[in-house]
């Protein structure tokens, strides 16, 4: 297939994609930041965090996401050297996923390829956190079929969540992976594991990302933002 519109079902990440979490968990983390006159770069803090929460999708690949979130939230304060949070911040932390922002085009890019395909959502959360989302900044946008980390049992990378998603595609749209595109920003969570099972993908490659890019990108097509691609469909 020569361009995207080929193709009869979005498979997406949200968290990173979709969403801006990113600056969602940089928010979240400011109740322990004021704490300390220390001033960090986002990319540090970005980076211990993302350590921290592959290293325990790894080791607890059935925890809940809020609660895994809410798991290292003490240890990332002790990396950073800041007091020990309270029990209630460590909630607040793993809570916060549903006040995370979508990218200004996403809602909007969502609409409008909805005409052109189906729309599938992959993602590392659990069921209650997504639906927090959804009914928040993605304004309750249709999506056909949701999987969470949460229904699977383990999280991307792992190879299993995108053959699970698979053979869930196919059960209920009768569409085969030749006809699915994973359509993510994260290389680390979405583009490498997608290749190993031979799904193609696009590359949104959000401006300024930092976690889940690493290494030699892997993609079939590469768009700016949701709405880029959004316009290419359009005009195909």
């Amino acid at each position: 297939m020569t361009n995207p519109k080929d193709y009869h079902l979005l498979c997406f990440d949200v968290y990173g994609t979709l969403i801006d979490w990113e600056s969602g968990i940089i928010a979240a983390l400011q109740p322990i930041l004021s704490k300390t006159p220390t001033k960090f770069t986002r990319e540090h803090l970005l980076t211990v965090y993302h350590d921290l929460e592959s290293t325990q999708q790894q080791q607890t690949p059935d925890l809940p996401y809020s609660t895994l979130l809410s798991s290292i939230h003490p240890i990332l304060a002790s990396r950073l050297g800041l007091p020990t949070p309270s029990d209630e911040e460590n909630t607040n932390f793993g809570n916060s996923i549903g006040t995370w922002p979508a990218f200004p085009d996403t809602v909007d890019a969502l609409h409008r390829l909805s005409k052109h395909f189906k729309l599938v959502v992959l993602s590392n959360v659990d069921r209650d956190s997504f639906a927090k989302s959804n009914a928040g900044s993605l304004q309750n946008v249709h999506f056909d079929l949701i999987i969470t980390a949460q229904d699977i049992g383990s999280y991307k990378p792992d190879r299993r969540n995108f053959e699970y998603m698979l053979d869930a595609v196919k059960g209920e749209f009768g569409v085969a992976s030749d006809s699915v595109l994973q359509t993510a920003q994260s290389q680390f969570h979405d583009h490498r594991p997608a290749r190993e099972v031979g799904i193609k993908s696009v590359w949104i490659e959000r401006a300024g990302a930092l976690m889940g890019n690493t290494g030699e990108p892997i993609f079939d097509w590469r768009f700016g933002t949701l709405g880029e691609m959004a316009d290419a469909v359009e005009r195909e």
